[in-house]
């Protein structure tokens, strides 16, 4: 254990940090929480299958083609967003027990799910990026407090190079607070456009399924023959 402490603490990292004070530990817990934050909703979106949807286009082709039970058999049992919501949109067109209203309610209701589901660990994202810079310029401000009394206690005597360091150490601590809070609000707003993007997708989804829906059957061609009749 005293290997392992003596060996971080020749690491330059490792130093920085701990010269920077306690501001300096909390932006650096912050840090890894925004890496495991990050990598999480990687994970989540791709469970979600938002940069899929292969599966409900082919839906919505079949349905357009006044085939249901085959567009239903392209989404059913699939785990992606626009699948499900697909899914619920054509299951209740096809159910007589919901008319079009209790179907437009139950597929908003599996698209509210898959929405909030898309913009889970947002809010912990938007945190780190607003509360980071704080942190570090609160860790600046302590840091320059203290450098300027040890000057004033100096006096005379006191040595610039010292207080040079002193304020070097304590400016440290806002440029991890904007290294940390940049990465978060870079990802705070890929992941919001990804879940804009999905929430465009589902909506659109829903109501190609219904207008099709809705809409009267096509009246059969004429043939060439009667045409000319």
């Amino acid at each position: 254990m005293t290997h392992l402490a003596t060996s971080l603490a020749a690491l330059p990292l490792f130093g920085l940090i701990r010269d920077g004070g306690w501001t300096m530990w909390l932006i650096a817990a912050l840090s890894v929480i925004t890496l495991a934050v990050v990598l999480w909703k990687l994970w989540s979106l791709w469970r979600l299958g938002v940069w899929g949807g292969s599966h409900s286009r082919a839906a919505l082709v079949l349905w357009a083609q006044g085939r249901p039970r085959e567009a239903m058999e392209q989404v059913r049992g699939r785990p992606s967003a626009r699948a499900r919501v697909a899914q619920a949109a054509i299951g209740t067109s096809l159910d007589p027990r919901f008319d079009e209203a209790a179907a437009r309610e139950e597929t908003a209701r599996v698209a509210r799910q898959a929405l909030f589901r898309s913009r889970a660990g947002l809010r912990a994202l938007e945190l780190i990026a607003t509360i980071a810079p704080l942190l570090g310029l609160l860790g600046t401000v302590l840091g320059m407090i203290a450098a300027f009394q040890v000057l004033q206690s100096s006096g005379n005597q006191a040595d610039p190079s010292d207080l040079a360091g002193g304020i070097w150490v304590a400016l440290l601590t806002t440029a991890a607070g904007m290294a940390v809070a940049i990465p978060a609000g870079v990802a705070l707003s890929w992941f919001e456009s990804i879940a804009d993007r999905l929430q465009s997708d589902l909506e659109d989804l829903a109501t190609r399924v219904f207008v099709a829906r809705d809409a009267p059957a096509a009246p059969p061609a004429r043939s060439r023959l009667e045409a000319a009749e």
